[in-house]
């Protein structure tokens, strides 16, 4: 059954095109790029943090399994601090925001 056939069979049609014209309309702005960042941001924040922490550990620590699983933890601690500050900052942009 295709998408056509389906929604011809369907009793909320109506109902939908209407929803859909209305999201059409709306006067908001696009969220793809705050989709973007908010899956993106973490991951780049990771891998900058993973690849100071292994420069930094280089000459301190010999031993490169340590190295990595030392790196590894930090760059996931500093990952999870950023996620945690970014959404106090979100939040608190949100609570001040007008109607």
């Amino acid at each position: 059954m295709d998408r056509e056939d389906f929604c011809q069979s369907c009793g909320q049609k109506s109902r939908c095109q209407e929803v859909y014209q209305r999201l059409g309309k709306a006067e908001r702005p696009p969220i793809a790029l705050d989709a973007v960042l908010a899956l993106l941001l973490p991951i780049i924040v990771f891998i900058c943090s993973l690849a100071v922490c292994q420069k930094a550990l280089a000459g301190v620590i010999h031993a490169k399994q340590l190295q990595t699983a030392l790196g590894v933890l930090t760059a996931l601690s500093v990952t999870f601090i950023w996620v945690l500050i970014t959404k106090a900052i979100d939040k608190q942009r949100r609570r001040h925001k007008c109607c």
